[in-house]
């Protein structure tokens, strides 16, 4: 028990160092930030639908005035599970995006760990950890941003290049492989503007530790199947946004020449709670840190000293300091010419997302000082480590808390109509094509547009609706729906058209006589062949591995 504790001494070292850059998340109060607010009502969306029935939510029936619109069928949904979760555990949804915050942090303080600890040792690996806990970009993401994804993504990727890591080492070795596709998938899950910028990163260090290594043919291979594997378990969440992005309005709204960083941004320190691209003295920070410039010099300069000593380990500092300063690029304005020719480039949105990348290789190249500098003296390497520890702490921790706290719950956000009655994006320009976004909001389920009639409510869900109709005259009914692929409408059980109005609202023709109407959310085609991708990719997975667990057991 005792040498089980001494292994995991790091470990509680690095987590009890880090406890400090989450610990203002534990406070009483809603922290004030760029996204938290949308975060809440997302979560309070979610949960609902979820709890009415559907597994995986597309679909938020209370917001856009009431006419409801395809959010979860474009917004990345891990974060909206795990904030379901802790609210079935009885916790507020406030409290939820804190803890999401808090406990994405601490994941990713472990992962990071394990991966520098592969190339740095121990000692390292504490000094990478605590380096990216305690970076001002993470901080900016959790206490100004408010981007639980992100902050998932940046909790989850160390854990993926940890995986291969580990695969490059010993390619045999199953768990790993199983490993990297769920980390790649988890990634995916928590945001997909990150996800993509991470996969072309990991793609590259993947091919980068492959040519190192004596088996690259089933490297290479196995790369392929988790690429593969991860982008089919992830189906149901990409697929349908992306074929079916043109019936929506505004997933693209930013103009990216308007947020390049001036490079004294990058390098003065600087903190505030304001938005990027706006001229203000608040402006939100876009510092890579100073700790993390200072240890990227040195291992610019370690470089050379490993290179004169023909040490095998300089070829790896040498391949994160040179995508240090190729992503350092990515965040200036002269790179506009290159933001304007790749494709998918302006699908970052913010050159200074990248950032999120920085911090990361920042991080790894600071685990590399103390095993470095101090070869095999011991005491040597301690003491380098705690400084470099102590030099992060100190220039970081005080970006660890927010400005101040709102003491506010839940029915502050759901129940005002400037929160809930909104398309949950900034302006309110995300919608459906087909929506006239002037249109007022109504209480009536249904209305009458041409023709007489009149209706009972026999069921009103989120995902279906369900009215007995006595129609006078050959009319033409508008539901209290915003028009979109998936709605389903019945007339006394049988399929019929369901057409959009000049409003973007679902609209019915129905003759004379006396009817049921019906209409429900349901998958379209991609829908269902996403769902059925990962679905049966998952069941796959799991009879594959199950299989190989027994065949060893016997």
């Amino acid at each position: 028990m005792i040498q089980c504790l001494l292994k995991l001494k790091y470990i509680f070292i690095v987590f009890a160092v880090c406890f400090f850059a989450v610990l203002p998340l534990l406070q009483p109060g809603f922290p004030p930030t760029h996204d938290g607010e949308y975060h809440v009502i997302r979560f309070y969306e979610f949960y609902k639908t979820l709890k009415s029935g559907s597994i995986y939510p597309r679909w938020a029936q209370d917001l856009n005035n009431g006419y409801g619109i395809p959010l979860f069928n474009y917004v990345y949904p891990l974060p909206n599970y795990i904030a379901s979760l802790f609210h079935f555990l009885g916790y507020s949804f406030i409290d939820s995006f804190k803890l999401s915050m808090f406990f994405a942090t601490l994941t990713g303080v472990l992962f990071f760990y394990l991966w520098s600890k592969q190339f740095w040792g121990s000692i390292g690996g504490v000094v990478g950890s605590i380096f990216y806990t305690f970076s001002p970009y993470h901080f900016l993401d959790v206490y100004v941003r408010g981007s639980v994804g992100e902050v998932w993504a940046l909790a989850f990727f160390p854990g993926l290049l940890w995986s291969f890591t580990k695969i490059v080492v010993n390619p045999r070795k199953m768990l790993y492989f199983l490993l990297s596709l769920v980390f790649l998938t988890l990634v995916i899950f928590s945001h997909n503007i990150l996800a993509l910028m991470f996969f072309a990163f990991f793609l590259i260090y993947a091919f980068f530790l492959i040519l190192r290594s004596k088996e690259k043919l089933l490297l290479l291979k196995k790369s392929l199947l988790i690429v593969l594997i991860s982008l089919s378990l992830s189906a149901i969440f990409w697929l349908p946004a992306l074929v079916e992005k043109e019936y929506v309005t505004g997933l693209e709204i930013f103009n990216i020449q308007e947020n390049f960083p001036e490079i004294y941004q990058l390098i003065i320190p600087s903190w505030g709670t304001g938005f990027s691209g706006e001229n203000l003295q608040n402006q939100m920070s876009f510092q890579i840190g100073l700790a993390n410039l200072t240890v990227v010099f040195l291992c610019a300069f370690i470089f050379i000293v490993l290179v004169r000593r023909k040490d095998k380990r300089s070829s790896v500092i040498l391949f994160f300091v040179v995508s240090f300063f190729l992503i350092f690029f990515l965040m200036l304005k002269n790179s506009l010419f290159i933001w304007k020719s790749v494709p998918l480039m302006s699908y970052f949105q913010f050159p200074w997302r990248f950032l999120s990348l920085e911090i990361l290789i920042a991080s790894f190249l600071s685990g590399a000082i103390p095993e470095i500098i101090a070869k095999k003296r011991n005491y040597l390497k301690l003491i380098s480590a705690v400084m470099l520890v102590l030099f992060t702490f100190i220039l970081g921790v005080g970006y660890s808390y927010p400005a101040y706290y709102h003491q506010r719950d839940d029915n502050y956000y759901i129940s005002r109509s400037n929160f809930i009655d909104g398309t949950n994006s900034p302006g309110n320009y995300f919608n459906t094509i087909w929506m006239n976004k002037n249109l007022n909001k109504t209480e009536l389920p249904l209305i009458f547009t041409t023709g007489k009639g009149t209706y009972k409510v026999i069921e009103s869900g989120l995902t279906s609706k369900k009215f007995e109709i006595v129609s006078k005259t050959d009319s033409e009914i508008t539901l209290r729906l915003a028009y979109f692929p998936g709605w389903s409408t019945h007339l006394n059980n049988e399929l019929t058209k369901t057409n959009h109005n000049k409003d973007g609202l679902i609209s019915i023709n129905v003759p004379k006589g006396n009817y049921t109407i019906s209409t429900q959310f349901i998958d379209t085609t991609i829908r269902k062949v996403s769902v059925f991708i990962s679905l049966s990719t998952l069941i796959l997975l799991i009879w594959l591995f199950g299989k190989s667990y027994f065949v060893r057991i016997k």
